[in-house]
């Protein structure tokens, strides 16, 4: 589960300005740490088809936001693949 210690380092990474907490970028990062944690979850838990479709849920939601920012800003975009270290 993503504690609210670990959403703020994770935001205070990629933001762009102090208050910043909903930019494509910070959404992005967010869902990635989410992703990453679950990810854990479901290699040692192999039946919980629950946890997996919520999963595949936030994957797709990163995907579109990921389109988003390589439509409107190739420069942010390149930034914050390099900075997760996403496959693109």
């Amino acid at each position: 589960m993503l504690t609210k210690r670990k959403k703020e380092n994770v935001i205070k990474e990629v933001a762009i300005h102090a208050t910043d907490t909903g930019s494509a970028e910070v959404q992005i990062a967010v869902l990635s740490k989410r992703i990453e944690e679950l990810t854990g979850h479901l290699k040692k838990h192999l039946k919980d088809k629950h946890s997996r479709r919520g999963l595949l849920q936030m994957v797709a939601d990163r995907r579109s936001h990921l389109k988003y920012l390589e439509n409107s800003d190739k420069k942010r975009y390149s930034a914050i693949v390099k900075k997760l270290n996403l496959k693109k």
